[in-house]
């Protein structure tokens, strides 16, 4: 397989490694957007959310929240951005689910979540309420 983030768990290639399970990886980005950059990954291969099961997200959640407490008593950050890109368009590189742990601070020059996209929806609420709930 030609996966980066499965040559970094089986250690082909090196990762900076701060955080380790049964299930999981995590390790600094290599281009990390703030101190403290954190990606976790799950050890077994799969590109999307989709690809997991519950026990298994859970367990991928779990470590997210784990490393975050180890960053927040390492760094004292003032808040966090926890976030997935999920699929090309989204912004996703690798193709291997990985959640990043971005610690944030005070003046930082980032914005929140929401800042990511802007693209209103033409339809109203209630029809895409409807299109949701009929899947």
């Amino acid at each position: 397989m030609d996966c980066l983030f499965c040559k970094i768990i089986s250690k082909e290639i090196p990762g900076l490694v701060v955080y380790e399970d049964e299930a999981t990886l995590g390790f600094l980005d290599i281009n990390p957007r703030a101190p403290g950059h954190t990606v976790i990954i799950p050890k077994k291969h799969g590109g999307y959310i989709f690809d997991f099961n519950e026990a298994e997200l859970g367990k991928i959640f779990s470590a997210v929240k784990n490393m975050a407490r180890k960053i927040n008593k390492a760094l004292s950050p003032d808040g966090f951005t926890i976030g997935i890109n999920h699929g090309k368009s989204a912004g996703q590189v690798v193709e291997h689910l990985h959640i990043h742990i971005m610690p944030r601070f005070k003046d930082d020059g980032g914005g929140s979540i929401h800042s990511v996209v802007s693209n209103p929806p033409a339809e109203s609420l209630e029809e895409i309420r409807k299109k949701i709930l009929s899947e």
